[in-house]
């Protein structure tokens, strides 16, 4: 059997999905529907339920997938092994990190990095998702927060604040935020929820639980073009509010909370000289940055 065509059957079953397999895979839902139908054929037997909520594994493929699961770990294991040759200061490293951190604070220190080592490629990819790296769907991941995978060597590199931000044309119409009354008539934009605690969410709710939510979005620039329309209050980052001209940052009565920047990365790859290199210049420039990114209260 062909290990690449297993691999499509192994990542359907794990996504739950064509097209989010094929967003894990670097492919597209034609492509990976195609060779999934061809796989199906040759063996002459379904390997998936088709329901309406997604894709199950049929009773063939259930019996397959603790030993796909051992392929793809030796697989990856391999290709990490490949990706730690020492090829000097060349080559590509996709980088992963939160839209609006990689935007506002990596792209410009990348672009940077780049220009210094023209043999470097950095593919920078901002998605909310959390990439797996034994798996080799990103070399370094940049997060804010904690990881949980547990084969990465970890850095924390910086800390992060956050501010409660209207623009001027909100105060205008609705004045200051009445914290004594827990926000009442106020109105703010607040993350989607989550499944694991987000310290922005529960500042938000704390502070103000009676305020009216006209919005949820995971994107923080979608929470800035809100304020800036003057529609809403909304937790940001400070790096990023205290930026942007026309918005009022307020003082709270419960302290601006902050999280942790950490850098991620496989200990096969640790060792690597381009991906140390992007991690000691980004170690060295996020400290610089500390006082725009954690600024005092």
């Amino acid at each position: 059997m062909d290990w690449d065509d297993l691999k499509i059957a192994h990542a359907v079953a794990r996504h739950g999905s064509l097209s989010a397999a094929a967003r894990a895979l670097g492919s597209t839902q034609p492509t990976v529907s195609r060779r999934l139908n061809a796989l199906e054929r040759r063996l002459g037997v379904k390997l998936f339920e088709r329901e309406a909520g997604g894709l199950t594994p049929g009773p063939l493929l259930t019996t397959l997938l603790e030993p796909l699961d051992e392929m793809d770990e030796l697989a990856g294991a391999v290709e990490r092994r490949i990706a730690a040759r020492d090829t000097g200061l060349k080559g590509t490293i996709t980088l992963t990190s939160l839209a609006w951190f990689g935007d506002d604070v990596l792209a410009p220190l990348l672009a940077q990095f780049c220009i210094r080592h023209p043999d470097v490629i950095i593919d920078l990819i901002n998605d909310p998702r959390r990439f797996n790296l034994s798996r080799r769907e990103a070399d370094v991941a940049v997060r804010v927060g904690n990881f949980d995978q547990g084969d990465l060597v970890e850095r924390k590199v910086a800390d992060v604040s956050y501010g409660l931000y209207a623009s001027e044309t909100y105060v205008r119409r609705h004045g200051q935020p009445d914290f004594a009354r827990k926000g009442a008539d106020q109105h703010v934009v607040a993350l989607n929820p989550s499944p694991i605690k987000v310290v922005p969410i529960e500042w938000l709710k704390a502070m103000l639980p009676r305020a009216a939510i006209v919005l949820r979005t995971n994107g923080v620039q979608s929470h800035v073009a809100a304020l800036e329309a003057g529609e809403a209050m909304a937790a940001l980052p400070r790096v990023i509010g205290d930026r942007r001209p026309g918005l009022v940052r307020f003082a709270t009565p419960i302290p601006e909370p902050s999280q942790p920047v950490k850098i991620g990365v496989h200990a096969d790859l640790r060792d690597t000289p381009r991906i140390r290199s992007v991690i000691d210049f980004l170690v060295q420039e996020l400290k610089l940055m500390a006082p725009e990114l954690n600024p005092a209260p």
